[in-house]
């Protein structure tokens, strides 16, 4: 993945701007957090200390990446492959009722400290949409911490595909029915959002939750986004809006 990157001058201009969609988990949500939290209580209940933090995000990447990769499987079974995979590549057995417990952590990943005051901000001023690898019933959980409601949630189950997969990105574009300029995406992954939405003729901010380090728990790309932004916070304010 390259560097920080500097912003394009032709994206400074965000005066056309009416719907913003974002990534949900690694942008809106902690997933990073949430994840290594459920991954040390799979660690502790087996009395074992858990690995360094980014070897088991860049395991997380590779098991996810290859769940979502062969045909369609709702996102709670993706999640239970992760586990089953991250377990095995530690030598811990899983019991049958411990199958499920990424999924069952989600909706106690946090948000980031900005979100929900960036989000209530944004949405005075612009339409929202949720674009995410998700279940209906997972996200439903989730959006209940976010503090605002969306306009448009687009899912990988409502598509029965996954980011980076184009099918996504083209039914949010059937939804929205908007020209280029009036819709602007904001992810943190290169690889899952950033990359398909440019090749879907979506404006994209990349939102660098990891301050320009690679790895975590998507893989790398060298997608290059219109702008770059440190966090939403960052976003509102490039969007003339004070969270």
């Amino acid at each position: 993945m390259s560097g920080p990157l500097a912003p394009d001058p032709e994206a400074a201009d965000f005066s056309e701007v009416e719907l913003l969609s974002f990534d949900c988990y690694g942008t809106l949500i902690d997933w990073e957090t949430g994840i290594l939290e459920a991954l040390s209580d799979l660690f502790r209940r087996h009395g074992r200390d858990r690995p360094p933090a980014e070897a088991l995000l860049a395991r997380y990447a590779a098991h996810e990446s290859a769940a979502e990769h062969g045909p369609w499987v709702p996102y709670r079974e993706v999640l239970a492959r992760v586990g089953e995979g991250l377990a095995a590549d530690h030598d811990l057995g899983l019991a049958p009722g411990d199958r499920d417990f990424l999924a069952e952590s989600l909706p106690d990943w946090p948000p980031f400290a900005d979100t929900v005051p960036s989000l209530r901000a944004l949405a005075a001023r612009f339409r929202l949409a949720v674009v995410s690898n998700v279940d209906e019933a997972l996200f439903a959980r989730t959006q209940a911490s976010l503090g605002v409601d969306f306009d448009f949630v687009i899912t990988a189950e409502a598509t029965r595909s996954y980011k980076p997969d184009r099918a996504i990105f083209d039914e949010a574009s059937r939804r929205f029915a908007l020209a280029r300029a009036r819709h602007l995406h904001c992810a943190q992954s290169l690889w899952h959002d950033v990359a398909p939405a440019r090749a879907a003729g979506w404006r994209t901010v990349w939102v660098d939750r990891r301050g320009g380090r690679s790895g975590g728990a998507t893989p790398d790309s060298d997608a290059r986004p219109e702008r770059r932004v440190g966090s939403l916070a960052e976003l509102a304010r490039a969007l003339g809006v004070t969270p």
